[in-house]
């Protein structure tokens, strides 16, 4: 007598049912895992740069010279050039500066410090967004400021606050001295750049440097879409005059942007490594149903079903499972991401990572890239332990039971 064939529901009895719901649990958490990797690493990236850009500008225009240092050569200004800039499509501002390297003392300590000064057109967006106590300074043309932008870092190293005096000193001949006092203080997260940067007007670094009121350090060009800056840096140099260079931010801090690009294949290793857990795991599962249907497949054979429609059979129920782990996966991943964007409980060491809270970056069409590509690849990977089903014979089936 021929039993009545086993469920074919993809549901499952006993140890078919366990490996089912692994299999299950194992696409849902690698989506998770997926999502959530490509938000944070595009999020970090994002952030990391927006700092890097705030700080400098996409592209710096200075000096045609090999002198990496901060006393740098003067250039006088280009009206023209400065026209044509700000006429180029997606030149989102055009600013000057000039730095003079220093030593701020105190009766305590002194220390290193670059001052970086900037005029009427400068966009302080980036640093009042950092700032943690005072304001930015007004420059006028007429009149030459004293107010100084101190980083939180200099700030406590020297024990200074607001509204204290601060004494800089200048190594030159003969050596200069310059009294500022403090009108804010900004914590951005590079530490590295915090450390060195202070902000004051230009007229005071050009005194310094003995320049005239049309020389400065060069420009910095803020663009609005930070993918366009090689292409804008490619755009802008036809029209630099020869005694100036150009360089793009990418230039500039070359070794940071690299560590940046190696963060994708730190996501791409990830994604390699979670299709895998997700593909072994339904390999296991499809292998272990088809198994358990053994005398099934024998009667539906003996019945004149051909491979193939047996073999369809099975991949319908693995691709019902890997969907169910797909939308649970997604559930998840994006209810996480949106979590720790909205509440930010992640933290992290800003003196390490330039943030204190893990960033969130996530776009739609990565979302259909890591569905679409997990299910396309676990059902070719699922078409070979199905291809298993051409090997059961009928007769030994039926035989057996």
């Amino acid at each position: 007598m021929i039993t009545k064939p086993p469920q074919s529901n993809g549901k499952g009895t006993g140890f078919s049912k366990l490996i089912i719901n692994l299999a299950m649990a194992a696409v849902c958490i690698s989506v998770m895992v997926m999502i959530f990797a490509i938000a944070i690493v595009k999020g970090y990236q994002q952030q990391v740069r927006n700092k890097i850009i705030g700080f400098n500008s996409n592209i710096q225009v200075t000096h045609l010279d090999l002198n990496n240092s901060y006393e740098s050569l003067p250039v006088d200004r280009d009206y023209l050039f400065e026209r044509l800039v700000r006429k180029q499509e997606g030149v989102t501002h055009l600013q000057k500066f000039a730095t003079k390297a220093g030593i701020i003392k105190t009766d305590e300590s002194f220390e290193g410090i670059v001052l970086k000064g900037v005029d009427t057109d400068y966009n302080w967006a980036f640093l009042k967004h950092h700032m943690l106590a005072g304001e930015t300074f007004l420059v006028k043309d007429s009149i030459v400021g004293n107010k100084i932008l101190l980083s939180e870092i200099t700030a406590k190293r020297m024990n200074l606050k607001m509204g204290d005096p601060v004494f800089i000193y200048f190594i030159q001949d003969p050596p200069r001295v310059r009294k500022f006092t403090i009108s804010g203080i900004f914590d951005t997260g590079m530490g590295d750049l915090d450390e060195i940067f202070a902000f004051v007007d230009i007229k005071q670094v050009q005194k310094l440097n003995n320049w005239e009121r049309s020389q400065i350090s060069g420009y910095e060009i803020g663009l609005k879409q930070f993918s366009q800056t090689q292409h804008g840096r490619e755009q802008l140099v036809s029209i630099t005059p020869y005694t100036m260079g150009i360089s793009s931010i990418f230039d500039m801090y070359p070794a940071l942007f690299d560590w940046l690009g190696l963060l994708d294949m730190n996501v791409l290793i990830i994604i390699i490594l979670m299709i895998a857990v997700a593909s072994i795991n339904m390999v296991t599962a499809l292998l272990i149903l088809i198994l358990e249907r053994t005398q099934m497949v024998g009667i539906l054979k003996a019945l004149g079903s051909t491979d193939g429609q047996i073999s369809k059979v099975f991949l319908y129920i693995a691709g019902n499972i890997i969907i169910k782990g797909l939308l649970l996966g997604n559930l998840l991943g994006l209810g996480l991401a949106w979590i720790q964007k909205k509440y930010g409980f992640i933290k992290l060491d800003q003196r390490s990572y330039y943030l204190d809270t893990v960033p969130i970056q996530l776009e739609w069409s990565d979302v259909v890239f890591i569905n679409l590509g997990s299910f396309i690849i676990c059902v070719l990977i699922l078409i070979l332990p199905a291809r298993y089903v051409s090997k059961i014979e009928p007769v030994k089936t039926i035989r057996f039971n």
